[in-house]
């Protein structure tokens, strides 16, 4: 009989470690989870916000192409503040905490800001393509109003695909509909097969697309460029081998241009119009690397969870785990947190920027101005091509920097 209550003792203590262990395993991914998605809100909004009042801050930041920037930071920090913070709670507490219409908020606000960003990233990429395949005609076709209206439109067409549907019903099926009159304590987002096929196709598919089209004309024009200049180069060699005195002859490359003495001159030597235009070159190659990474960036961040979507919006069997699910939407949602790290990685002028306005921030003696990186370049008064297409992605312009400072000049 003790043998009995001895083994049924120590069966029940065997139990309860057993709980207590899953209990604290349970707490401890739970805070685990909390603290990543924490982190990640409060990094999107600090770091978007960084963005923002910097370029305020720092004139020699206020260029046409960086108003999509300040754009798509102003989005990508709507998109933790009102996007990701109530899909946190949601996860965080296990069930909605709010109303049935703060539901239809939440889904239409997580809708539309996410489209908000991604049109931006389009935006981008079309302002360097045109900045860097087509610089000639980039004054002509990316003017202020141009600008202004690629940005109202990023900003009003996604309304058009969250709030209009979403609380006219015209989002979800019936059997949806009835399952949330029947409980409008919870809030699921259940998506019938034409908004999800047009949905996933203007937040998603077709930005990507151009982003992706434009990517590829920009590296195809970055390496005819170099191999032009190599090209120019060899030509230069051989009629330099052969004491040609002026003559005007075609390039080795097949290239209509000419090339004259003095052209001949210039690449044999380092001459500043050479050495000005291997460094715009350069420059030229290292925007099409960073529009590379950003666009493998946002594919990493998006597609994952596009795919799980019209996957499941589509095929009425397909299940899902919650957490695949939970996973999927973070990593998209990290995509906003990412983008002013880039700016920060890769170009000069920002970085700059964020460690001047971070120490007036953090240092209340800090009395150093605002306009510290306005002495990298000594413009004209008149404001020549090259300034307005200057970007954080890219620098189609030529710098005449003081030697003292030319290190702090030098960006992308």
């Amino acid at each position: 009989m003790d043998n009995e209550n001895f083994k049924n003792i120590s069966m029940l203590q065997n139990t309860t470690f057993d709980d207590t262990a899953d209990e604290l395993w349970d707490n401890f991914t739970h805070f685990l989870k909390a603290t990543i998605m924490g982190s990640i809100i409060v990094a999107s909004i600090l770091g978007n916000l960084l963005v923002i009042v910097s370029v305020m801050r720092h004139r020699r930041l206020r260029v046409i192409t960086n108003y999509y920037v300040v754009s798509l930071a102003l989005a990508d920090m709507l998109v933790a503040m009102f996007a990701m913070s109530f899909n946190f709670s949601v996860e965080v507490f296990g069930r909605w905490l709010f109303s049935y219409t703060l539901c239809d908020v939440w889904n239409s606000l997580d809708v539309y800001f996410s489209t908000v960003s991604i049109l931006h990233l389009c935006d981008i990429s079309i302002d360097r393509y045109y900045a860097i395949c087509k610089p000639l005609k980039y004054s002509l076709h990316m003017t202020k109003k141009v600008v202004a209206l690629m940005l109202v439109n990023s900003w009003v067409s996604p309304a058009f695909l969250s709030f209009l549907p979403i609380f006219m019903g015209w989002y979800t099926t019936e059997a949806h509909q009835e399952f949330r009159r029947q409980h409008p304590d919870e809030c699921v987002f259940v998506v019938n097969k034409a908004y999800a096929v047009i949905s996933s196709s203007i937040s998603f598919w077709i930005p990507g697309s151009i982003m992706i089209y434009m990517y590829l004309q920009i590296f195809k024009e970055a390496n005819r460029q170099e191999k032009e200049m190599f090209n120019r180069h060899g030509a230069a060699l051989l009629l330099h081998a052969n004491n040609t005195n002026g003559d005007m002859l075609s390039n080795s490359g097949g290239s209509s241009k000419t090339l004259t003495l003095n052209e001949i001159n210039q690449d044999l030597h380092h001459t500043p119009t050479r050495e000005r235009s291997i460094s715009r070159m350069k420059r030229e190659h290292k925007a099409a690397r960073t529009l590379g990474i950003i666009m493998g960036i946002f594919i990493l961040c998006w597609l994952p969870f596009f795919l799980w979507y019209d996957s499941v919006s589509l095929c009425t069997t397909c299940e899902c785990p919650h957490l695949v699910v939970a996973i999927l939407f973070w990593i998209g949602y990290f995509n906003s947190t990412l983008n002013p790290l880039i700016y920060a990685y890769f170009n000069k002028d920002f970085r700059e920027a964020f460690k001047n306005t971070l120490q007036c921030a953090f240092c209340s003696l800090c009395q150093r101005p605002p306009s510290d990186l306005n002495y990298v370049d000594n413009r004209r008064p008149s404001i020549r091509y090259e300034d307005r297409t200057r970007s954080v992605y890219s620098e189609t312009y030529l710098k005449h920097v003081d030697r003292r400072c030319s290190d702090f000049g030098s960006t992308l």
